[in-house]
């Protein structure tokens, strides 16, 4: 007769994911907010100089995520092992290509979902994305900002949520909730007074964005594919607007499209009328 029966284990293949200090994500997440907020103020200060639109995006790229890249790199050396893709699981790879238009569109059914519900609980919400098209006319401004949502605002905003504060927050919680957790800061980061009750709407579409791309980075162990639909996601937007595909889609159309359709968001700081006319309300 054989020994009693033992259920066989079922090992995870996966390498258990890598863990940060939590003062390496409550640094980034401080540093960030505070140089978008110190950026904004800067601006409103130069707005009255008339200078072209973009010279006000491209200090915007430069003021609002300048900061953050430090921090990657000091959080790096201070508790990591000084290398900064390594660090923050941001190391290329080729499969990234294939993740990244998947984890984009499941971020893109969360974010239609969301965008149902605020509707339907009628929501107050306030894109972020108002005066784009507006300003598209300017070449050289639609390159910039471009630039700055589809480059520059998918790898800062991912080595800070996904990237240092996630893996600081699976240091001290289970993985469920600092998943959510980072999510819902990724949502409220994105809160901007001018909008006023409207940032409940915008909260919430972002909050449940930022869960998507954490599960996706908490499972891949990697930020690069989120990195990617990151980028995706405020292409697309960038695009529609820029290009006003909306406006004429709303022409051609004979539904109401006034309702979730609307409701479009991109990464990117607020950036000054240079007229001075206030805020353009340009997105994180």
């Amino acid at each position: 007769m054989g020994g009693p029966w033992v259920a066989p284990q079922i090992k995870d293949p996966r390498p258990p994911h890598d863990t940060l200090p939590v003062a390496a994500g409550v640094g980034a997440l401080v540093v960030l907010s505070a140089s978008l907020i110190i950026s904004k103020y800067i601006l409103e200060l130069l707005v009255d100089q008339g200078w072209p639109t973009f010279i006000y995006v491209i200090l915007v790229g430069i003021l609002g995520y300048g900061p953050s890249v430090w921090w990657w790199r000091y959080a790096t050396r201070r508790w990591g092992t000084g290398r900064l893709l390594d660090d923050v699981g941001a190391r290329p790879r080729f499969a990234d290509l294939g993740w990244a238009p998947v984890i984009w569109l499941v971020a893109l059914g969360v974010q239609a979902a969301l965008a149902s519900v605020v509707i339907a609980l009628d929501l107050p919400f306030t894109s972020n994305t108002e005066g784009l098209g507006d300003l598209a006319a300017d070449r050289a401004y639609s390159v910039a900002i471009v630039v700055a949502a589809v480059v520059a605002a998918p790898v800062v905003e991912e080595v800070v949520f996904r990237g240092l504060l996630m893996r600081s927050l699976l240091s001290a919680m289970p993985a469920v909730i600092a998943i959510v957790l980072q999510g819902v800061l990724f949502g409220v980061a994105h809160i901007d007074p001018v909008r006023g009750t409207g940032n409940i709407g915008l909260a919430l579409v972002l909050s449940g964005v930022g869960i998507a791309f954490g599960a996706a980075a908490y499972l891949l162990r990697r930020i690069g594919p989120t990195v990617g639909a990151h980028a995706i996601l405020n292409g697309v937007v960038m695009f529609i607007l820029l290009s006003n595909v909306l406006d004429d889609v709303r022409e051609d159309s004979p539904f109401q499209l006034d309702g979730s359709v609307q409701i479009s968001v991109v990464d990117e700081s607020d950036v000054p009328e240079p007229d001075g006319g206030g805020d353009s309300h340009l997105g994180r």
